[in-house]
């Protein structure tokens, strides 16, 4: 069976606007559990891989980092799920490391040392860094809309150098994948294109806005 990478915030527990600090800020997506514990069943290898800046920033500490994945393990195993192993990045964004996500280096580490065949790998995350970062790997890509998917496929699905799949969430990715429906076929494809639909609507209404707005507003020039 494959492997599958997750993202953490925003795909398995809920993101915070100032980080996810300590345990009692650590907050389960409704069902994310159950999905990982899906993927496990089926044979499944599963990994995460997360930029967490927090501790570069001196928001949260390396100890702590690793309390949350402790607890949020031990979560995950009450319900048959099975994460073989964290990877993490805690730098900063300027310190312009290698394992900072959009670059592949966490994949590859975890490719690596791991002994992973990245060709039928998946990588699920709800931001386009997520995104690229699996397609410079060469792996499948999928955009959850949780966390800051919506915004991030709103603003930035531009960005990518592929193709990617989309999903409401990762329940939905793991039965898309159960379903080998991550492989862009044409059921899968009906979400993308409503996706990029929905996207092309809102654009056209932001510009009937903005034209709007002009129209009725006054210029100075014009009093």
């Amino acid at each position: 069976m494959s492997t599958i990478f997750l993202d953490r915030d925003g795909v398995i527990n809920e993101n915070q606007a100032d980080y996810v600090k300590s345990w009692q800020e650590f907050r389960f997506l409704p069902g994310s559990r159950e999905a990982i514990a899906k993927l496990t069943q089926a044979g499944h290898r599963i990994i995460v891989c997360t930029n967490q800046a927090a501790v570069a920033r001196g928001h949260v500490s390396v100890e702590t980092v690793e309390e949350i994945h402790r607890r949020m393990l031990a979560d995950i195993a009450e319900l048959g799920g099975s994460i073989e192993k964290i990877y993490y990045c805690p730098h900063a964004k300027d310190e312009n490391c290698l394992c900072r996500k959009p670059r592949p280096g966490l994949l590859l580490r975890a490719r690596d040392e791991l002994g992973i065949d990245l060709s039928d790998a998946v990588f699920i995350g709800d931001s386009m860094t997520d995104v690229r970062a699996g397609l410079a790997a060469g792996v499948h890509s999928i955009l959850v809309l949780t966390g800051l998917g919506v915004e991030q496929f709103r603003n930035h699905h531009h960005e990518a150098d592929g193709p990617f799949c989309i999903t409401l969430n990762l329940r939905h990715a793991a039965e898309i994948i159960l379903q080998g429906l991550h492989l862009h076929t044409s059921a899968q494809q009906a979400l993308d294109s409503a996706c990029y639909s929905i996207l092309d609507i809102s654009k056209h209404l932001d510009v009937l806005t903005s034209t709007s707005t002009r129209d009725h507003v006054a210029l100075p020039s014009e009093v």
